[in-house]
């Protein structure tokens, strides 16, 4: 497969995780409840969700026959389960109770360019002024929507405290996509965040345990539940990491700034939240930076190859 080949396919697979990410806010806010009508804890939504996708993990490991971590990789994976097992479940389920889903969905649009910048610090790859001016620009327009709808949605906690949670969750799963981006250049994709979760096994479940609810929690409520423990914290990623090792963490991690309109789009019919013609405009602008973006030249720096299999190591982009 030549390289543009490996770059569409990356693409394409990217959209998928994001695709299946962008539920993740509407589900969570599903869970864990509004604090006129709590369900969940924020704690238990990202350490349960931890443990299920665990558990899956373990099964998909032994039937798969997986390979142990070379002992250099056990680095990496305790901080991409630091940044997306631990921090960014943690940091949304909290704020979420706090926030519609439609207000945090804008401040996602901070992670493509979190997620390009760890990437390029990572991989040593060098993207185009044009590249970042794209990258910053849809970052600026999301950021520019969350200031003009500022206060919407905020109950109980402050909305400042809510969004500084969200920005804190941002960091996290940009850390975590970039390690495990680069532990998905020579691991299979889908092995690196079932060991992830499966590393993080003897912290998540206790905590979990101890966070179970005490109360009655409606059906719904489970339902978000399952979503984000089988679909956001592990077959998501399955899809993400294919496609950030194909196609390469910065321009792959451009996909993610359609994540925050999607997230929008499904919190109306899933929460009954209103969409209107200012979310659509912004959502087109985003959209149109993110095509633009793609056609920028991302050049890699020269390196010692890495171990691992052949076809993952020709997907540098150029």
């Amino acid at each position: 497969m030549n390289r543009d080949a490996h770059i569409n396919k990356g693409l394409w697979l990217g959209l998928l995780g994001i695709v299946i990410f962008s539920i993740t806010l509407p589900m969570t806010r599903l869970a864990v409840g509004t604090p006129d009508a709590p369900q969940m804890s924020g704690v238990f939504i990202a350490l349960g969700r931890a443990v299920v996708a665990a558990g899956l993990s373990a099964v998909f490991l032994l039937a798969t026959r997986a390979p142990f971590p070379r002992r250099e990789d056990w680095w990496p994976l305790a901080i991409t389960a630091g940044g997306v097992v631990f921090g960014f479940p943690l940091f949304t389920s909290i704020a979420m109770r706090h926030v519609e889903a439609v207000h945090a969905s804008v401040i996602v649009g901070v992670l493509p360019l979190a997620t390009a910048a760890v990437g390029a610090l990572l991989h040593r790859q060098r993207p185009s002024a044009g590249f970042w001016l794209c990258a910053a620009l849809g970052s600026a327009l999301v950021v520019a929507f969350a200031m003009l709808r500022s206060g919407s949605g905020a109950s109980g906690l402050s909305i400042n405290m809510a969004d500084l949670l969200l920005l804190a969750a941002m960091l996290c799963a940009a850390v975590g996509y970039g390690y495990g981006a680069r532990l998905s250049q020579h691991m299979q994709a889908e092995h690196v965040i079932c060991w992830a979760l499966v590393l993080a096994l003897p912290l998540t479940l206790p905590l979990a345990v101890a966070s179970w609810p005490a109360g009655p929690i409606k059906a719904s409520a489970w339902w978000g539940f399952a979503y984000v423990a089988v679909f956001s914290m592990w077959l998501g990623f399955f899809a993400w990491y294919r496609g950030l090792a194909l196609g390469g963490t910065v321009r792959v991690s451009q996909v993610q700034l359609v994540q925050p309109f999607l997230s929008m789009l499904f919190a109306v019919p899933l929460l009954g939240e209103r969409l209107d013609a200012v979310t659509v405009g912004f959502g087109l602008a985003v959209i149109a930076t993110v095509f633009v973006g793609k056609k920028m030249p991302v050049h890699q720096a020269a390196r010692a190859p890495m171990a691992g299999p052949g076809p993952l190591l020709n997907t540098r982009e150029q």
